[in-house]
């Protein structure tokens, strides 16, 4: 194989008798260089557009949710609560409780979800970062108080300097319903808003209310025991995954503990998706490039003909002539392909860290420019799918020419 690749190498770099040989050479280089780097490029586009989209959810949700496997709630009589506690990398452990209401504020009417929290609530989310006017806080002297999305508070056209209490209905769980009366099927609280946040997804900007886990607790009918779910910050998020095996160890199958991913699923799901269509697009083109490494060999075999005779009479088989062959269409590919990922990086990084372009227009954005991710899983994966490509296109025409040649040399 060595005999190969230094034959193979002093072809490459040989000087051809035709000066188109190297022309074509370096257009097929350059078209798998192109499509390397635009590859690498838009792969890390997707995985910057998931880190960003991750972080602006990781504002307010948990680096792991419990959540019982059947019904809304469940009591913390039923779990080992102590046991979690004592799981290696649990930092905190906030109880919620989550229901749909009607919220009213003057002739205003929106549905809403209510979310109660205890008091570690923000210290398992960063609630305080995305805070746009007013401040996170529940409670103050006798007063319930309260944080709103900034979507569902101008469709309430809700401010926090106004003195008219937010009103908050939700439909009786318990007791009987007087058909004469439906006004008293509800249950009703009021809040003042404290605060509005925004974590810039709709879900949750359009229809999350938060309060205090007592109110909550008093609005829905539940005792003090009943939660919706179990808000957990780990010491590491890198060891996220490992805590959520544990915890559903413990807890045998009564919960399951949600990473940020499952949290959010079909949006991830979406975006892997998306991300392997791109992928099996862009290497349909640069398939279509590496193929043109199919002429360059065609035209290469053709000038090296009285090679192949000197090879052949100095004991040469066709296997290693072919390899000869085949490795110096696999150097033009490699060739082109380390180029583009060096240039991809460069671009990549270069945008990561400095933001090179930016989006045009005069609206506001969450960023200014766009954002990128370099994954070094996907450098080696765009290097081995170029080597498979450049294999698969170049084996077949390779040995079918230099048996034709090989056989035309005369010699058995």
């Amino acid at each position: 194989m060595n005999i190969a690749y230094n034959i193979a190498r002093r072809y490459l770099f040989a000087k051809k008798s035709q000066n188109v040989i190297n022309i074509i050479s370096l257009i097929s280089m350059v078209g798998v260089l192109t499509a390397s780097m635009a590859l690498l490029v838009v792969l890390s586009v997707f995985n910057g557009l998931h880190d960003f989209v991750g972080n602006l959810y990781g504002n307010f949700d948990p680096d792991l949710k419990v959540v019982p496997v059947e019904g809304k709630v469940l009591s913390l009589d039923s779990i080992d609560l102590d046991a979690i506690k004592q799981i290696e990398g649990v930092e905190f452990i906030s109880q919620t409780i989550e229901n749909q209401a009607l919220l009213k504020f003057d002739k205003r009417r929106a549905p809403a979800v209510v979310i109660g929290v205890d008091s570690i609530f923000n210290k398992i989310s960063r609630i305080d970062s995305i805070i746009v006017d007013g401040e996170f806080k529940l409670q103050h002297n006798q007063n319930n108080l309260g944080v709103i999305g900034g979507i569902l508070a101008d469709q309430l056209a809700l401010r926090l300097n106004f003195v008219t209490p937010l009103v908050i209905y939700v439909p009786k769980r318990t007791g009987n319903v007087n058909m004469m009366a439906p006004q008293n099927a509800f249950l009703q609280e009021y809040i003042n808003p404290s605060g509005i946040f925004m974590v810039q997804q709709v879900e949750y900007d359009s229809q999350y209310l938060i309060i205090g886990i007592d109110q909550a607790r008093r609005l829905f009918e539940y005792n003090s025991d009943i939660v919706s779910a179990l808000y957990i910050k780990v010491k590491d998020p890198d060891k996220a995954n490992l805590v959520k095996l544990q915890i559903e160890k413990i807890s045998g199958n009564h919960l399951k503990a949600l990473n940020r991913e499952e949290q959010h699923q079909s949006f991830y799901k979406v975006m892997k998706v998306e991300k392997l269509m791109a992928y099996l697009i862009l290497s349909f083109i640069l398939a279509i490039a590496a193929f043109n490494v199919i002429g360059t060999m065609s035209m290469l075999i053709f000038e090296k003909k009285e090679s192949i005779f000197t090879l052949k009479s100095m004991g040469g088989d066709r296997k290693l002539i072919t390899r000869i062959f085949l490795t110096e269409g696999l150097l033009i590919s490699l060739l082109g392909v380390i180029i583009g990922l060096l240039l991809g990086i460069v671009l990549v990084l270069a945008q990561q860290y400095f933001g090179i372009i930016k989006f045009s227009g005069s609206g506001s954005f969450i960023v200014d420019a766009y954002p990128v991710q370099l994954v070094w899983s996907d450098v080696l994966l765009v290097l081995v799918t170029v080597c498979i490509i450049a294999y698969l296109a170049a084996w077949y025409p390779v040995k079918v020419i230099v048996k034709r040649y090989y056989s035309e040399t005369g010699m058995p």
